[in-house]
């Protein structure tokens, strides 16, 4: 079976993303007035449904996908995908904002109103509670004519363990008097984050591409927040479905972490590429890739875990020789050295159109 392989040298800095954004753009002497509110009055939204009030979905907000890379500093880089419906906004952007709680922290609830200015014990502790949350941020983003539904990727950076993710999409407030109160949604999403940082042989999450671009040049910092499948030198457009025609390839993109070195930090880990039609029930063999060896024969010279560097894996397979139906993709993953394996599936349907 024909396929593509893209090598590309990731340093883990490149998963190094800017946390915070949300106090800085609270704090900002000269942000807009009219943004400043936005961003109160999702808050308070926000801070609502997590006391128990009913969640509203007038834009019909959903939660698409998210995927698990490491990050620096013992932490995992999480970029999520929503979905809403731009024709149900009036105006030209949608205020969204996330906030990530650590499930059993005790700070879902809203925090604590201001402390008046003489009252120094209060305010410190409102301080505290927000720092509570795990993660928190907003953006300001136009909507787009022509996409319905309109998909927006953001991330967040946490350690592993169990969170609740509260998501708001809020229509700008009305500027003129009597009009109709802002439309918005709200959802809250359970997402659980898988542990890179414990040596033992792991992955990111598999990433089916749409496309993959090469970067001409790094992004900015809000080019990177704005686009979080920015990875280095390449930026991935997810697939945010698993149905594929005839005409079309199955792109795949996964790191491999913690494999065992050799003396010169080299790893040695075999990828095999494993197919299986389903049907009635059950599955059977229908083929195979050449498999991937990953070492220091294959690897580039300068290739170094020990600098920081990701071992990569990843195929484009057309899919022209696969009959109509559901299939299993099996990715087997073995590191020679520490002589242990491990298997990540991905199903997928291929359709005639």
């Amino acid at each position: 079976m024909s396929m593509r392989r893209r090598v590309v040298t990731v340093s883990l800095a490149a998963l190094l993303f800017s946390t915070g954004l949300l106090a800085q753009k609270k704090g900002e002497k000269k942000q807009d007035e009219a943004q400043k509110k936005e961003i109160q009055s999702v808050v308070k939204v926000v801070d609502d449904v997590a006391n128990g009030q009913p969640a509203p979905n007038d834009l019909s907000l959903t939660w698409v996908r998210e995927d698990f890379l490491k990050a620096q500093g013992n932490k995992e880089y999480v970029p999520f995908t929503i979905a809403v419906d731009p024709s149900k906004v009036a105006g030209g952007n949608v205020a969204l904002y996330w906030r990530v709680v650590a499930k059993g922290s005790g700070a879902t609830a809203a925090a604590p109103a201001p402390a008046a200015k003489d009252d120094k014990a209060k305010d410190d502790k409102a301080k505290d509670k927000k720092t509570d949350y795990a993660y928190e941020d907003i953006s300001f983003v136009p909507v787009a004519a022509g996409q319905n539904p309109m998909h927006i990727s953001r991330s967040f950076t946490v350690p592993a363990g169990d969170y609740d993710v509260f998501v708001v999409a809020k229509e700008p407030i009305p500027t003129q008097k009597n009009a109709p109160p802002s439309k918005m949604s709200v959802l809250k999403q359970e997402v659980t984050v898988p542990d890179f940082w414990s040596g033992e042989l792991n992955t990111s999450s598999v990433i089916i591409a749409q496309r993959i671009d090469p970067l001409p040049a790094p992004l900015t910092p809000q080019q990177q927040a704005d686009r979080p499948y920015a990875l280095g030198g390449m930026e991935i457009q997810p697939a945010l479905d698993t149905k594929f025609t005839k005409k079309s390839e199955l792109s795949t993109f996964m790191l491999i972490y913690n494999p065992k070195t050799d003396s010169a930090n080299k790893p040695d880990v075999l990828v095999e590429y494993n197919f299986y039609a389903k049907a009635g029930g059950t599955e059977k063999f229908f083929n195979k890739t050449q498999p991937q060896n990953l070492n220091a024969q294959t690897l580039p010279p300068q290739f170094d875990l020990a600098a920081g560097h990701q071992l990569q894996t990843g195929q484009a397979v057309p899919l022209a020789s696969f009959p109509e139906g559901d299939y299993r993709l099996e990715i087997k993953v073995t590191d020679k050295i520490a002589n242990k394996s491990l298997t990540r599936e991905v199903n997928f349907t291929v359709s005639p159109s």
